[in-house]
């Protein structure tokens, strides 16, 4: 089984990000659980906007989804941005909207086989109302979600601590983000041995 994280910082590398750190803790429970994959600043590339599967131009969201196909396991990992997922986590969900039009020979959407999960970080409140948000997007596109796919951590209101600043991962995020793993990883493999049928 494979695993894809793309981070929705809008930091680009090599500057640090609470969200990237938070995917490398999903993806490390991953690999214990022998799920191998790679973590993808989306703020490196230039995914243009736009709801095709190529809007040309150098846009290099084909490349993107190259590796969301090659993928059973697909981790959205987002900042709270003003009670919001990032923007640039609304555009990887707007750039998968285009996968609705893709389908196997029995018109499955080449998502349905796929499961997806979500991680959010944010010193502002908000994670349940974000990881709402992209659950809907990923599932209107065609991904499956386990029983508590979601890990986040959220600071005191209007204070300046990022996730990335503690000095040890808070015992309930650890504990939130072992569970989003064991059950991502089980329904995965269930998908596997039993894919959805056409319908």
């Amino acid at each position: 089984m494979r695993a894809l994280s793309l981070v929705c910082s809008l930091t680009a590398s090599p500057a640090s990000s609470s969200s990237h750190l938070l995917a490398e803790q999903v993806m490390t429970e991953f690999r214990d659980l022998g799920v191998e994959g790679e973590v993808v600043r989306v703020a490196d590339l230039d995914v243009r906007p736009g709801v095709e599967v190529d809007m040309g131009d150098g846009d290099q969201w084909p490349r993107l989804r190259e590796k969301v196909m090659q993928a059973d396991i697909l981790l959205i990992a987002t900042p709270i941005w003003l009670g919001h997922p990032s923007s640039i986590c609304q555009r990887v969900l707007e750039r998968l909207n285009a996968e609705l039009s893709e389908t196997d020979e029995a018109g499955r959407l080449l998502t349905y086989n796929k499961v997806a999960a979500v991680a959010v970080v944010g010193n502002e409140d908000g994670a349940h109302k974000v990881s709402a948000d992209v659950f809907q997007g990923l599932n209107d596109v065609g991904f499956s979600l386990a029983p508590g796919a979601v890990t986040y951590w959220v600071g005191e209101a209007q204070q300046g601590t990022d996730y990335q600043d503690l000095k040890e991962v808070p015992d309930a995020v650890k504990a939130t983000t072992h569970t989003l793993a064991v059950n991502t990883v089980h329904l995965a493999g269930r998908l596997a041995d039993a894919p959805y049928p056409p319908s």
